[in-house]
């Protein structure tokens, strides 16, 4: 019988976990913007770990800058991870940004605007 959660999910999930304190708390750069963690994918030799962050109150450029700076901190974020996990071997960490809240940003953007729009139907009644 195969378990609901495996241990690839209860890793990813501390994972993500740590790694949110560690950027809060331990890493001190000025160059980092308001980062969120909002995901962690571990593959199933637990060799990789991707990383997928949102970047708050920055533009398409600063979006890239921070995931940059990021993978460029990847060693010491992992040295950090290594001190508060109980794993022998820890993942490679690779950042990627996740562009799923700004598509849901958008998506919202687009359904308010049907609400604010004129209907096309109803002038035609009215002036009737």
């Amino acid at each position: 019988m195969a378990r609901e959660f495996g241990r690839n999910a209860r890793v990813s999930s501390q994972m993500q976990k740590e790694l949110s304190l560690i950027l809060q708390r331990d890493i001190d750069d000025s160059r980092l913007g308001f980062i969120t963690i909002n995901e962690v994918e571990v593959t199933k030799d637990l060799a990789v770990a991707k990383v997928y962050v949102t970047v708050l109150n920055v533009d398409e450029q600063g979006k890239k800058a921070n995931v940059k700076l990021l993978n460029e901190l990847a060693p010491v974020i992992r040295h950090q991870l290594a001190k508060r996990m109980r794993l022998r071997h820890i993942s490679e960490l690779r950042f990627h940004y996740d562009d799923s809240f700004d598509t849901g940003m958008r998506v919202s953007e687009l359904l308010s605007g049907l609400d604010k729009s004129p209907d096309p139907a109803q002038d035609e009644c009215g002036e009737g």
